[in-house]
C-alpha cells in the first residue's frame, strides 16, 4: 500500500520542484505518470524538462506517441497511463483516486501555494484520501527547505 506526499509549494514553482521529485522517483526505480488537467500545460511541462540540464536529463514522453509503454516518465491528462507507473504525480489538482494510492508505491500531489483555489482544492484531496484510509504525509517549504508538517 502506498501513500499520498503532499507538496505545498510556495518558494519554488512547479518547473523548479517537479524535476527534483522526478529525480528522486527515478532514483527509486520506479516509472512516473505526471497527470494534469490540461494538454497545454503539460505540453510545457514536456518543454521544461527537455530543456533541463544536461547532467540531470529526464528521459520522458507526452501520452499519446507511440512509445507511450516504454515511457519512464509519461505526461498525461488521464488516469490511464501506457508506462505502467509506480508513482503517480499529480499537478494543477489533477484528480487522485484512494484506489491509485493505495495500488501505487507512491502518489505525489503538487500544489501552488499561493493560489487559493489551488490550496482549496489540496485540503480538499487531503480529506478525501485520509478518510479513506490513505496515509499521507504534508510537506511545506515555507522556511525554504522542505518539512513534513503533518502525517496521517
Amino acid at each position: 500500500m502506498g501513500s499520498a506526499y503532499f507538496y505545498h509549494l510556495t518558494q519554488r514553482p512547479l518547473q523548479e520542484t517537479l524535476p527534483v521529485l522526478l529525480q528522486k522517483a527515478r532514483g527509486a526505480g520506479w516509472r512516473i505518470a505526471v497527470r494534469g488537467q490540461q494538454a497545454d500545460r503539460m505540453s510545457w511541462l514536456d518543454e521544461v524538462l527537455w530543456q533541463g540540464s544536461a547532467d540531470s536529463f529526464l528521459a520522458h514522453g507526452l501520452a499519446g506517441g507511440p512509445h507511450d509503454a516504454l515511457q519512464p516518465i509519461l505526461l498525461t491528462t488521464t488516469q490511464d497511463s501506457a508506462n505502467q507507473p509506480e508513482c503517480l504525480m499529480t499537478v494543477d489538482g489533477a484528480e487522485v483516486t484512494a484506489a491509485e494510492v493505495q495500488a501505487l508505491e507512491r502518489v505525489c500531489i503538487l500544489f501552488d501555494g499561493n493560489n487559493e483555489t489551488a490550496l482549496q482544492q489540496a485540503r480538499s484531496q487531503w480529506k478525501s484520501l485520509t478518510g479513506a484510509g490513505c496515509s499521507a504525509q504534508y510537506w511545506s517549504e515555507e522556511t525554504g527547505r522542505w518539512e513534513k508538517k503533518a502525517e496521517a
